[in-house]
């Protein structure tokens, strides 16, 4: 008999994972059989654990946090410190259950734009604190940079389009790639990145054509979309997103998974099911 523990709290012990953990091959071979990978971003242990056992592969600790978490009004204020706090908290989640998920950690703005150098002591620091992969956002420069990481060890997730970071150079929460010129650097800057080493390219609020040729073009680095299309090799949303937390109007490319739902983890589920069978997004609701 299992002893009910105080304040949401996580079970001393939980039993072996039924699937193997999740890592570079396995999503590898996943995107080969044409199986969609899912992702949602986490920042504590409890609903890290909770992602987990509603079977989500992949947690971004995102620095989308700054937001949902800290209440500032852009992801510019959040701190490495910061993200190392709230990633080791998502990675003794998930050890505390046994839990087999890939955990991505942002670098934060700041904590890479000097130098090749500042960007493995941030990455470094994100690693140590329990994360497999570190993300960072932009092309172009970005590019010799995710390179000289790779080359370490450190499994790098790009960011194109919609770049949170860079919102007030691109002039506000608008869809990136729309023009043949625009899309031309888009591509550029993806292939590039694929060819620096990228296993991963998070695609956020790109036209949903641009977004399916990219995949077709990126077979060694997994897209995942948010605002960007189906045809990506996975999805992803901010947790408090599609758990329909907050006071405001959803954006476009975000359904409200709790709603039907009697707990977040059949949400969660929810969630994995549909992007799984191909019914979340829908390009006509959820897309460009």
């Amino acid at each position: 008999m299992t002893t009910a523990t105080p304040y949401g709290t996580l079970p001393p012990a939980s039993p072996v994972a039924a699937r193997k953990p999740v890592s570079l091959p396995r999503l590898a071979e996943m995107r080969e059989r044409g199986e969609k990978i899912t992702m949602l971003t986490a920042y504590d242990a409890t609903f890290a654990a909770v992602a987990n056992a509603a079977g989500v592969e992949c947690i971004l600790v995102g620095d989308s946090l700054g937001m949902v978490c800290q209440g500032l009004s852009s992801t510019v204020g959040v701190t490495l410190e910061t993200m190392c706090y709230h990633t080791e908290s998502v990675a003794r989640g998930i050890r505390r259950v046994q839990g087999t998920c890939w955990i991505i950690g942002d670098l934060p703005f700041g904590s890479y734009q000097e130098s090749r150098e500042q960007a493995l002591r941030s990455a470094t620091a994100l690693m140590q604190a329990g994360a497999h992969m570190v993300k960072l956002e932009g092309g172009g420069w970005t590019t010799e940079t995710v390179r000289f990481l790779v080359e370490r060890g450190i499994p790098v997730c790009a960011h194109l389009g919609l770049t949170p970071q860079t919102v007030h150079a691109l002039g506000g929460y608008r869809v990136q790639g729309r023009g043949d010129e625009s899309a031309r650097a888009l591509e550029r800057d993806a292939l590039a990145l694929q060819d620096a080493g990228a296993s991963m390219l998070v695609l956020e609020m790109v036209p949903a054509a641009l977004s399916a040729q990219l995949t077709q073009k990126l077979p060694r680095c997994h897209t995942i979309g948010i605002g960007a299309g189906k045809d990506t090799a996975g999805q992803v949303l901010v947790m408090h997103d599609m758990l329909g937390i907050n006071l405001g109007k959803n954006p476009k490319f975000v359904r409200n998974f709790m709603q039907g739902q009697s707990s977040v983890l059949d949400a969660m589920r929810a969630y994995v099911s549909a992007v799984k069978d191909g019914s979340f997004p829908d390009n006509s609701l959820h897309a460009w």
